[in-house]
């Protein structure tokens, strides 16, 4: 197999065995049965398994952004398409952690902390980018802002799905987010 397929290969076995089993749960072992390949061939091209997450997760939340911001273009006023975009993102985020790697891993292992962290920079490095290429957000509002707006999201999204016990505290976090946080950060972004 030439490279591309068996990079494409590897993400797609990743993408199917973390979000059945989990990460942690989940082997390189697994993972290269799954794609059809040696183990030795997955550390070829993958120097961790934390690598392979991280591209699976970032891959995932690329594909929902670009979509989100296509959808979001028809919002009324570019305050609204901000609180809606910022707050989709989020979800994505959110949805993709848990589902690809679990919650009670991210909270409980050392690595996951410092994992978290690189995804939370790849993240917003992601959105901002993204933002500035909307050039309906690019014009209107200046990238400190638009840096002000993403960092202060995330770091409240993520505060909240640590603190979160269960599924119901996330809905709640998410509704009190949306209605008494996110119209105040896209206010000041946009002052």
């Amino acid at each position: 197999m030439e490279a591309d397929k068996v990079i494409l290969s590897i993400k797609k076995s990743a993408r199917e065995l973390f979000r059945r089993y989990g990460y942690n749960k989940t082997s390189v072992n697994q993972l290269a049965k799954q794609a059809n390949i040696a183990k030795a061939t997955f550390y070829k091209h993958f120097a961790s398994k934390e690598l392979i997450l991280h591209e699976v997760l970032m891959d995932y939340i690329r594909e929902n952004v670009q979509d989100i911001l296509q959808k979001n273009v028809r919002e009324k006023d570019l305050s609204t398409f901000l609180a809606n975009t910022i707050l989709r993102v989020s979800r994505v985020t959110y949805t993709v952690c848990n589902e690809f790697v679990g919650w009670e891993f991210l909270r409980e292992s050392a690595n996951a902390q410092e994992y978290l962290k690189t995804l939370s920079d790849d993240l917003e490095f992601l959105l901002l980018s993204s933002f500035i290429q909307n050039d309906t957000i690019a014009q209107a509002v200046p990238e400190e802002r638009l840096t002000f707006l993403i960092k202060c999201s995330k770091n409240i999204v993520f505060s909240f799905a640590f603190t979160s016990v269960t599924d119901a505290d996330v809905r709640k976090n998410f509704i009190s987010f949306q209605k008494e946080m996110l119209p105040y950060l896209v206010e000041a972004t946009l002052l």
